[in-house]
């Protein structure tokens, strides 16, 4: 049996604008991309936080989370600093797993949000 471990996964996508809508439809696309192409299953997750640029103000991304199946995980959302010159309308992830040590973990980056991470793939 290969070893598992406690990891983490990041990932950040941006809306279009500040609805619940938006805020929903780009949490929940990130969400799944990250479970998907990281090979996760639920049981997987442990927790999941969430955090929003200052001007997310509409809805929580722990909302949209739930409408995808994980409302029995533990979701904390937050907003992050108001850093000057920060990326605008940015919905960001830290997924925390089990997963196994021996397989890399792929953080997303999706929309505007890629310029964050220049040096990952696509």
């Amino acid at each position: 049996m290969r070893e598992r471990l406690l990891r983490a996964v990041r990932g950040a996508t941006t809306c279009d604008e500040n609805t619940a809508e938006a805020i929903g439809v780009v949490t929940a696309e990130l969400l799944s991309q990250l479970m998907e192409r990281n090979r996760l299953d639920h049981d997987d997750v442990v927790s999941v936080i969430f955090t929003t640029s200052p001007d997310l103000t509409a809805a929580f991304p722990a909302t949209a989370a739930r409408t995808i199946g994980f409302g029995d995980v533990p979701l904390l959302c937050a907003s992050e600093i108001d850093v000057p010159g920060s990326m605008r309308r940015c919905v960001r992830i830290l997924l925390h797993v089990y997963a196994d040590a021996s397989v890399p973990i792929h953080h997303v980056y999706l929309h505007d949000a890629r310029a964050l991470r220049d040096d990952l793939p696509e």
